[in-house]
């Protein structure tokens, strides 16, 4: 790190952490390996059914990509990293699981253990399908400015994966599990012997004969050092919880209560929190979207014209909005009503937990937000809220999978409340494909905002930006130039401003 960023620096390893604590850490990061394994197999799992991008047979030589052809093959080698970085974070945090007493020790032994396996396995069947295309060893050798990755990140992959060294790690964790009990996280414990089998049957043998065609190579490209993302700094933080200013955001509570006045109900929130896991997965500088519900009492008074009275009595026969929102989900509604950690309920967004309302503190504990608000009529937005409110509940999609409504990822809440339909002008937001599903993120929202500013296709007004700095400790007001410019920050935009440049 360049400066310290809080003066009671979060636990490095889990042996560092007070023993009431481990349990509920050790939950979360089983959680998370579970999410990150699935990250991995599913970019895998893409890549297979993809033979014109990655061939199944080994090509005579290397092929010329088209344009659209090549983004494809991008997004899905910056997926693969984004998982794998992740779970190099778990694996690095339960380092020191034997100095735990049993049975904790050997549940953060099954934590690294998972960690590590579901890397080398998903490594190693998607490196022996990227080596069918001799040009994809250039191609995916060039630098990956999204995520602050120099060139050679795929060499040195195979370097990590490809050599005796890790193949005796992987060994000793295969010979210490025997030493763990059956009845310990059988879930996770099933995970492990089936990447340890897979592993045994498919790479040992071809490993070796792997690492000997490529080692030369690899050791004269990167000058003989190897490097990884965690050996910068950069994976040390990526964890199941925010292990950076673990109580503070750059944007205080004191600038939440400052936003209330200019927002409105059906304003559309934008977020990024720097040090996050929620992150991972998550193309693009902005990862995190929101609706502004507003309390009952600031909806009464914003959908309160002569022309949406009107609406409402004549199209729903409802006498105030909120009455609406009661008749049509009167679950829902109650629970709004309810505080949230103290603060009135204003937001409904999709975070992990599901599809909640939560208060504006909550909502803007973050270290950059941006205000947008739709370009349509009350009548419009209050369609809108109503269908929000219909999702209020519903799981939150791991697998960001918009061609259902069963689980939802944060965008897709504001993707389906403004989805255009008969009579309803609503938004029309780009989906984009993302290892083979359509989907969108939030940063694209932003860059559709930008692409399309100040012409007869623009959908939102810019209400206002609050830009965070790292270095400085805080979050001001941006402009809206800036923000039109913040779509185009790489990823890890946070680590160019906190750690040492890479070379």
């Amino acid at each position: 790190m360049a400066l310290p960023l809080c003066s009671a620096a979060p636990p490095t390893s889990i042996a560092k952490l007070p023993a009431a604590d481990q349990p509920a850490r050790i939950t979360g990061d089983q959680a998370a390996v579970l999410r990150h394994r699935g990250g991995l197999k599913r970019t895998v799992d893409f890549a297979r059914q993809r033979p014109e991008l990655f061939p199944e047979k080994c090509l005579a030589e290397a092929r010329v990509l088209p344009r659209e052809q090549k983004e494809a093959v991008w997004d899905t080698w910056k997926s693969f990293l984004d998982y794998t970085v992740a779970l190099e974070a778990t694996a690095d945090f339960h380092r020191d699981f034997l100095l735990l007493r049993r049975p904790v020790q050997d549940e953060s032994f099954l934590v690294r253990c998972a960690a590590h396996f579901a890397q080398h396995r998903w490594a190693l069947a998607f490196i022996a399908r990227a080596d069918n295309d001799p040009g994809m060893d250039v191609f995916l050798n060039e630098p990956v400015p999204e995520l602050g990755l120099p060139k050679g990140t795929y060499a040195q992959l195979k370097l990590r994966h490809l050599n005796a060294v890790h193949a005796a790690h992987f060994g000793a964790l295969a010979a210490y599990l025997r030493t763990v009990g059956s009845d310990v996280s059988p879930a996770l414990r099933a995970i492990v012997r089936e990447d340890e089998a897979e592993i045994f049957r498919g790479a040992i043998g071809k490993t070796e004969l792997l690492t000997a065609k490529n080692a030369i190579e690899v050791l004269k490209r990167t000058g003989g050092s190897l490097w990884l993302p965690v050996q910068s700094g950069i994976a040390e933080w990526m964890g199941d919880t925010k292990v950076r200013r673990k109580d503070a955001s750059l944007i205080t509570e004191a600038q939440a209560r400052e936003l209330r006045p200019r927002l409105q109900p059906g304003d559309v929130l934008i977020t990024r929190r720097n040090w996050y896991l929620s992150n991972i997965g998550l193309p693009g500088f902005w990862p995190h979207a929101a609706v502004y519900l507003g309390t009952p009492e600031e909806r009464r008074t914003f959908f309160n014209t002569p022309e949406f009275r009107a609406w409402l009595r004549v199209a729903v026969e409802a006498d105030d909005f909120d009455a609406l929102l009661k008749a049509r989900y009167p679950a829902a509604h109650a629970t709004c009503q309810q505080p949230y950690h103290g603060h009135p309920v204003r937001v409904l967004e999709a975070q992990s937990e599901g599809v909640s309302f939560t208060s504006l503190e909550h909502a803007v504990e973050a270290d950059a937000l941006v205000v947008l608000r739709p370009r349509l009529s009350l009548v419009e937005k209050a369609t809108a809220l109503v269908r929000a409110f219909h999702y209020a509940g519903r799981p939150y999609d791991f697998n960001f999978d918009f061609a259902t409504d069963a689980e939802l990822v944060c965008t897709e809440l504001v993707y389906k409340a403004y989805e255009p339909a008969s009579a309803f002008t609503g938004l029309k937001l780009p989906l984009v494909e993302v290892l083979g599903r359509k989907t969108l993120p939030a940063n694209e929202i932003v860059r559709h905002f930008d692409a399309t500013f100040g012409t007869p296709a623009q959908q939102f007004d810019f209400v206002l930006f609050l830009d965070g700095d790292e270095r400085a400790r805080k979050a001001a007001e941006g402009t809206l130039a800036a923000f039109r410019e913040t779509w185009k920050r790489p990823k890890w935009h946070v680590v160019s401003q906190t750690l040492p440049k890479l070379k």
